[in-house]
């Protein structure tokens, strides 16, 4: 997955993932773990699982053929269950009748999409904890150095610069409470079969379904989600609202970074932010992976939305759009989570150059604008706050510790 044009702006995490062999991998670990529960259960026999089982290894397959294979057969799940069949008939043919026993394309591809959505999920709230710890690291560090409020981009009052690095880990906080909460639902075993009533299990489905889950970590649902899509798209919500306060953080640092402002600004180190014609630039390259998701990730999220109307128990075209559009969206927030907590660490920032701005503003005002809006009283008072919303988020956030 990914071009030359988005590996810059994801994660090899993110990109592998959601890869063509390790999708693939992924899916295969559906079926080795539906047949487990399935002779578990009595609905198949025991050496037919263990022949599914043996089988269920990506290493023993054509990537590149299945992928090829998926686009007249509509599904990538369908060469694979063919390949799997040939595969477990070399070994035992009377086993091939319980391969992908009771399941249908999308139970395999949504419980597989599933399993990549965690592995990228867990980097992802590692990476934003990360970006979390360093603003409230900042906001401590910076709680009395006063800098100048802007409104409507234009100079206002004064604050703490400490108080704005607490505003923007506010949001990420409660993102990453959403976030886990809405993955507790959205990442689910999906399993109903050809139409959704697991018919073929004879009243065993959910017995079935829980033992999947339990073995590839998964919640089992009440009840299989092939056209209710309100957690899954929950989720994605949820993803999209992160990226945007991310961005809200990289557009502030890109404007306090602006030679003219000079406050504050990413690290600098070598092979990073570099221009191929002018060696005095420094740019913002980790705000510019966050700024590049914001304008990306709502796109997503919106066909995402638009696929939710879905027909009857299976979908035509609605969940295939949903398919297409879920790898990039979780590549794009990576990307930008990723960014930032690898920026804001080392941010450097400038306090002499702030209170030169305060006061070059100050001189220019009106005796009585001065005092009523840059009076000391204003800049502690604002350092209070920072201090007590940095007490606030490192309670909320000891759960995730």
């Amino acid at each position: 997955m990914g071009s030359i044009f988005e590996s810059f702006l994801s994660t090899p995490e993110a990109l592998e993932a959601f890869g063509e062999r390790s999708f693939i991998a992924s899916m295969l670990r559906f079926e080795a773990a539906l047949a487990r529960a399935q002779a578990s259960c009595g609905l198949i026999p025991e050496s037919a699982s263990a022949h599914i089982a043996r089988c269920c290894a990506v290493e023993l397959f054509d990537v590149v053929a299945l992928v090829r294979g998926s686009g007249s057969a509509g599904s990538v799940a369908i060469p694979l269950i063919q390949a799997l069949k040939q595969r477990v008939g070399q070994l035992q043919p009377r086993a091939v009748a319980f391969v992908h026993f009771g399941s249908t394309s999308q139970d395999v591809i949504d419980t597989a999409s599933a399993l990549a959505t965690r592995v990228v999920l867990d980097a992802v709230e590692a990476d934003l904890q990360r970006a979390i710890q360093a603003l409230l690291v900042l906001a401590e560090r910076h709680a009395d150095a006063p800098i100048l409020a802007r409104t409507l981009s234009q100079p206002a009052s004064v604050t703490s610069f400490g108080l704005k690095c607490a505003l923007w880990a506010a949001p990420l906080a409660r993102s990453l409470q959403r976030l886990r909460r809405a993955a507790g639902l959205a990442l689910a075993v999906q399993l109903g079969g050809a139409v959704g009533t697991q018919a073929q299990m004879l009243g065993k489905g959910p017995e079935v379904a829980r033992l999947v889950a339990r073995e590839l970590g998964l919640r089992a649902p009440p009840a299989p989600w092939h056209t209710q899509r309100d957690e899954w798209v929950a989720l994605a919500c949820e993803l999209g609202v992160m990226v945007g306060s991310l961005g809200k953080i990289a557009k502030d640092i890109s404007l306090l970074g602006q030679w003219e402002v000079g406050e504050a600004w990413e690290p600098s180190e070598a092979g990073r932010g570099g221009s191929s014609a002018m060696p005095h630039k420094h740019n913002p390259v980790a705000s510019m992976v966050a700024l590049s998701a914001a304008q990306r990730v709502p796109q997503h999220v919106a066909a995402l939305l638009a696929a939710m109307p879905q027909e009857h128990e299976r979908a035509l075209g609605a969940w295939q759009a949903e398919l297409a559009e879920w790898p990039p969206l979780w590549a794009a927030a990576h990307g930008s989570v990723r960014a930032m907590a690898q920026a804001l660490p080392g941010l450097q920032v400038d306090t002499g150059r702030m209170l030169d701005n305060l006061q070059r503003l100050h001189a220019g005002l009106p005796a009585q604008a001065a005092q009523e809006w840059f009076a000391p009283a204003l800049a502690s008072h604002a350092a209070g706050l920072a201090r007590a919303q940095v007490t606030m988020l490192r309670e909320q956030l000891k759960e995730f510790s």
